[in-house]
């Protein structure tokens, strides 16, 4: 045997951060913000877009209420996977029903998170320069949520960022007072 000595680490433990709320609340702008932030302080983090994971992960899936559902427990599923390995995982989904939030929550179990992204609709309607709100009215989209499918909002968020009252660092900030309290009580992922 060599003079040498093995060292050992433990694996850092994940968690999923799940933001939900309507289309245009402000979930990418304050996921890219955290991502930085969590990223700058050296974790391991991965952040799942819905826009982009649509596109590479459920191509061609639509909008009825079972096609979300089948959708987002795909991600549920990736989330659990990751977050075991170690990972922070961003997730930012309209997600519009509780089911499927649940869902995910049990999936992932005690490293999930649920983030309310509290934005009223009429600041979402004009928040939105892809005029998605204004084609849903017009009823050129439907199955549009917040227009013409629901919004469940979460009965009890582990937080609520209220957007009109605090600035996107701000809501960076509050998340990670969350992880930070999280990790210290020991409610991650393992």
């Amino acid at each position: 045997m060599s003079g040498r000595s093995r060292e050992t680490t433990t694996p850092s433990r994940g968690m999923t951060l799940w933001l939900t709320g309507l289309p245009c609340a402000g979930k990418t702008t304050i996921a890219q913000g955290l991502f930085e932030a969590l990223r700058a302080r050296g974790q391991a983090v991965e952040l799942l877009d819905g826009d982009e994971i649509r596109k590479e992960f459920s191509a061609g899936v639509g909008f009825s209420r079972e096609e979300r559902c089948a959708h987002l427990r795909r991600v549920g599923f990736l989330c659990r996977l990751l977050t075991k390995h170690g990972v922070t995982v961003i997730a930012a989904f309209v997600s519009p029903y509780r089911e499927t939030r649940d869902d995910a929550r049990r999936m992932v179990g005690d490293g999930f998170a649920e983030i309310f992204v509290d934005t009223p609709l009429a600041e979402c309607i004009r928040r939105d320069v892809k005029g998605m709100y204004r084609r849903a009215l017009a009823g050129e989209i439907r199955q549009f949520t917040g227009i013409s499918d629901p919004y469940e909002p979460p009965l009890a968020p582990e937080l609520t960022l209220r957007t009109m009252e605090h600035s996107v660092e701000e809501c960076v900030n509050q998340v990670l007072e969350l992880t930070d309290s999280r990790m210290s009580l020991g409610r991650v992922g393992s």
